[in-house]
């Protein structure tokens, strides 16, 4: 179907959109927690609140506030004064929210991907709050993506700056996030089982908003309610295959992990000894986000064509090639005239005195720019579903025929751009950005191409 450049556009959005709406984390929550007379349910399993004393909340992440305003609707003012429901859950500044029972932490500032000592407040008030649990109690650990930065509490002997450290060195040497949750876990008192081995509950259930492809629960901010998964020799084999040993946090890190492995020393994350029941309940993924923008993209007349990664997808540069050739053959051939993808690409970052500004979702636009010149009759748009791409003000980028036209006049080459890791400096130079503000929901990346074609 012949389209014009605005409807490609304006399609592309509107798909893009309808794929954030399927996965807004209120209505998650409220699709898994509902109260009926004496009974709760959480996903498929239901409780006696008669033999219920209290409900304690913890957790962190994204779309942790979110979760955490949804929960309390979901349970009614009245539960909240029969259980006596409290708790604290760390989200990013910018995403507080008025709350009656839970309270809001914020555990890093907006825009900042990394842990703070403010997260560590937060998260020790967690812990002490799930360890004065008993067994009539039931804890309700509310996790996201971004979970990792917001839920700090290193082992003994190292350091929040030498997790810090560590977190950017690996970042630069373009580790994989199953890499960087292999090493977070091992490094962690909460991460890994951390938190379910302190939680003293007769019951602990996690409602888990997957921003990891394939939703390995113990990947989702770093497992904290999956007990095992810290492992110190799989973070040691990370630390090795990045050679991170040749610098202070990662030999520091390296020599802790390796005397816990001698030592078989894991306190707390491989069992709960206080008989814990653990349930994790994931309640909505990338494909949920990819599935919803299907529905609209059909609505609008489109045929579609849908993935969403089950695995890292690898360098964004080699995902943008990937695009930018199924959009050729998808404006020259019959058959689909829209793709809809999800996942999560990694970005090999320039060397600090080089890098500019940017995230993932505009860096694999801008490789898309690069790869090839003439959008006539194609609009791809590429958004974080956070809203937050790197450590910007914008969820992604657009490209389509109108930014192509407005580089060629300007006589911007990406390629250079693309080397120093700016790409948010070059699309906010010709009105490429895509900005949403924070979403309150985190399921990786959603990708929408629009074509328009004669068939």
């Amino acid at each position: 179907m012949l389209r014009t450049p605005e409807q490609l556009r304006a399609d592309a959005l509107r798909i893009w959109r309808a794929g954030l709406e399927a996965v807004r984390s209120p209505q998650l929550v409220f699709d898994a927690v509902e109260v009926e007379g004496s009974t709760l349910r959480l996903g498929e399993e239901f409780f006696d609140l008669n033999a219920m004393d209290r409900i304690a909340v913890a957790g962190g992440g994204k779309a942790a506030a979110g979760m955490a305003v949804a929960l309390e609707q979901a349970l009614g003012p009245r539960m909240l004064r029969a259980k006596r429901v409290s708790g604290v859950v760390n989200v990013p500044a910018d995403c507080l929210q008025p709350t009656d029972a839970i309270r809001l932490h914020a555990g890093r500032p907006a825009g900042v991907n990394e842990p703070t000592a403010e997260g560590m407040v937060g998260v020790g008030e967690m812990l002490r709050i799930v360890s004065q649990l008993g067994p009539r109690d039931l804890c309700i650990c509310l996790v996201s993506g971004g979970g990792s930065a917001l839920l700090p509490a290193p082992i003994d002997g190292f350091a929040l700056e030498d997790k810090v450290e560590l977190t950017r060195e690996m970042s630069a040497r373009g580790a994989t996030i199953a890499q960087m949750n292999a090493v977070r876990r091992a490094l962690s008192r909460v991460k890994g089982g951390g938190l379910a081995a302190a939680c003293r509950a007769g019951r602990l259930v996690s409602l888990i908003l997957s921003d990891v492809p394939g939703d390995d629960l113990a990947a989702i901010s770093s497992g904290p309610t999956v007990l095992g998964a810290a492992e110190p020799r799989a973070a040691i084999d990370v630390i090795d295959a990045l050679s991170l040993a040749n610098f202070p946090a990662g030999a520091k890190a390296r020599d802790l992990l390796q005397r816990r492995t001698i030592e078989g020393d894991a306190p707390g994350q491989t069992a709960n000894k206080f008989g814990c029941e653990i349930s994790n309940l994931l309640i909505g993924n990338n494909a949920t986000a990819v599935d919803g923008a299907g529905v609209e993209a059909e609505r609008l007349g489109y045929s579609h064509a849908m993935v969403s990664a089950n695995a890292p997808e690898g360098a964004v540069e080699g995902v943008a090639a990937g695009i930018v050739a199924l959009a050729q053959r998808m404006r020259d051939e019959s058959g689909p005239d829209c793709l809809i993808s999800g996942g999560e690409p990694t970005v090999r970052l320039a060397p600090a005195a080089e890098r500019g500004k940017g995230g993932r979702n505009q860096q694999l636009c801008l490789a898309a720019l690069a790869e090839l010149s003439d959008w006539r009759r194609l609009c791809l748009i590429s958004g974080g579903t956070d809203g937050e791409d790197g450590p910007t003000d914008a969820a992604g980028a657009c490209v389509d025929e109108f930014i192509a036209a407005k580089v060629q006049r300007l006589h911007l080459d990406p390629r250079p751009s693309l080397a120093r890791n700016d790409a948010y400096t070059f699309f906010d130079a010709v009105g490429g950005l895509l900005r949403t503000g924070p979403t309150h929901t985190n399921v990786c990346d959603l990708r929408v191409l629009t074509v328009s074609r004669a068939d």
